[in-house]
């Protein structure tokens, strides 16, 4: 797709050639994002909050070490809000979105906005992260969700409350992620709307729509 990255490694052109380098005989659905070892040639891990964690203290020497997303003494308040963020709006937003009653849709729209406003009060302190002033994995589970709301999830996965750009402090809180080194770089827009308004399920006719305007995020 246009803007995409190029697999120097493997010169694989679509995730799916990765999965069945790694298992022959693999059938399931080719899913982002993998670690993937080039030394075995297999995939090492496929599960986002894995790959975090894993990325943060198992590479040793290789890692930057000044950075700890995990660290000791945050770390079961981080459990905490992470055991918080994932059920309610992490998979909240597609427990709406893939909803198949309405009763099971009212109960996922309604953790998520729950959750967000939850989190809205937690920075009304001033903090500018989750936790304070650094950053920790929990901050990294809860962009890769915001970044998305307003382009996805609050229009095809039907979570129209509110966007996160009506929340004044997590619409700063999210600016504040996009500010940090390396970060605006993991995140393409066109990408994301060309792949969530992809799915048949949700949008049979395939239609991107134009919006949201994301200017005000310096997209």
């Amino acid at each position: 797709f246009p803007g995409a990255d190029r697999d120097t490694l493997n010169g694989a052109r679509f995730l799916h050639e990765l999965y069945t380098r790694a298992d022959a005989d693999f059938t399931g659905r080719a899913t982002v994002p993998v670690l993937w070892d080039k030394k075995t040639q297999t995939i090492v891990n496929n599960e986002s909050a894995d790959i975090v964690r894993m990325l943060n203290s198992g590479f040793g020497d290789l890692a930057d070490n000044r950075i700890d997303l995990f660290p000791d003494a945050l770390r079961d308040e981080i459990e905490t809000l992470n055991a918080a963020i994932y059920p309610r709006l992490n998979n909240g937003v597609y427990r709406a979105g893939f909803a198949t009653t309405q009763l099971s849709y009212q109960q996922a729209y309604s953790e998520v906005f729950e959750q967000l406003n939850e989190l809205e009060t937690r920075l009304a302190d001033g903090r500018t992260f989750l936790f304070g002033e650094r950053v920790t994995e929990t901050d990294i589970r809860l962009f890769v969700t915001l970044i998305r709301f307003d382009v996805a999830y609050y229009g095809l996965f039907k979570c129209n409350q509110r966007r996160v750009r009506d929340y004044p402090l997590l619409n700063r809180y999210l600016k504040s992620m996009l500010s940090i080194s390396g970060v605006r770089e993991t995140v393409n827009i066109e990408h994301i709307k060309q792949g969530y308004y992809s799915i048949k399920a949700l949008n049979p006719n395939g239609i991107v729509p134009a919006g949201p305007d994301m200017s005000e995020y310096g997209f």
